[in-house]
């Protein structure tokens, strides 16, 4: 069923999912939502299916008009959204009316949005996600453009329900990020190691989906090139500039520069949503400690109901 007309589609909006899994050793990118707190609490707040695809918004400037009755939830950055011209909050249920359109500022805070629909958006899909990378350019996999209709399952009204103020990120904030260091974690010298773990850094311009380039204090004798390998999630490399750089969800399945380490999937997460120019610093964490934080994130989603009130979630 036809649900929204897009009007406006902003920098860029595609659609996004959990991502695809399996077929990096094919040279396909994982993909999904590049945050994925934001896109798990905008289908949990609708009752979806935690996979479900949504829309992922960069930088606000999305308008759409509502074709029939739907249920959607905003969640990630603040783009200070309307309907008819009327502010409404994020981190909630909403309802749309036909004929009622959807506005969107550039985002004050964050740097992805995501809307999702009651029952998910029914989008095409390939190797088994919804996913759209862009660079693959897969013609039925592309960013939204003005007068794409956008289609869904349901049209059944959604339990009013949302997030706790207190449990809702502030994305403008400083960010202190973990690392797990990795194999090549040695070969760098440790003037240079104790000079990435007490430095500020900043987000650069030079930074989307693919991954975020830090401009800060340059490490000044990263090793040299190594032989292509596979690239995890949160991978912090160091090409010969000394500019460290981590990869996200968009990022190349092999690459041959040295890496300090991997970032936790959690900071993974926040780092996405910084803007250029926000500050960033590292320190040491284990795997257990952020294994175990992972397991806890994902279980709370699975696990949990909304009360009867709608305004917390219940084990």
């Amino acid at each position: 069923m036809k649900l929204l007309r897009v009007i406006a589609p902003g920098p860029r909006t595609t659609v996004q999912d959990s991502g695809r899994r399996h077929f990096q050793k094919h040279g396909l990118a994982e993909g999904g939502a590049a945050d994925r707190h934001a896109f798990l609490w905008a289908n949990k707040l609708l009752d979806n299916d935690l996979n479900a695809a949504c829309l992922e918004i960069t930088l606000g400037g999305f308008e759409a008009e509502a074709l029939a009755h739907v249920s959607i939830a905003l969640t990630g950055a603040d783009t200070r959204p309307r309907i008819n011209g009327i502010a409404v909050a994020m981190w909630q249920t909403l309802q749309l009316t036909p004929g009622d359109r959807l506005s969107m500022t550039s985002a004050a805070s964050g740097r992805y949005c995501y809307l999702a629909i009651r029952g998910g958006l029914q989008a095409p899909t390939l190797f088994g996600s919804a996913t759209v990378v862009v660079r693959e350019q897969f013609d039925e996999l592309r960013p939204l453009a003005r007068g794409d209709t956008l289609t869904g399952f349901d049209t059944s009204p959604a339990k009013p329900a949302r997030m706790p103020v207190a449990d809702r990120p502030i994305y403008g904030a400083p960010l202190k990020l973990r690392l797990i260091p990795g194999y090549q974690y040695s070969q760098f010298s440790q003037t240079d190691r104790a000079r990435f773990l007490s430095s500020e850094y900043r987000v650069s311009t030079q930074s989307d989906r693919m991954g975020f380039k830090l401009e800060g204090a340059a490490l000044q004798d990263p090793p040299p090139g190594i032989v292509s390998e596979g690239i995890a999630l949160g991978s912090v490399q160091v090409p010969g500039d000394g500019d460290p750089i981590v990869l996200l969800k968009d990022r190349q399945t092999i690459g041959g520069y040295p890496k300090l380490g991997t970032l936790c999937a959690l900071d993974c997460y926040r780092l996405a949503q910084a803007q250029p120019g926000q500050a960033v610093g590292f320190e040491v964490s284990d795997i257990a400690t952020t294994q175990n934080e992972r397991m806890l994130f994902e279980s709370m989603f699975r696990n949990t109901h909304w009360n009867k009130c709608g305004d917390g979630l219940a084990w």
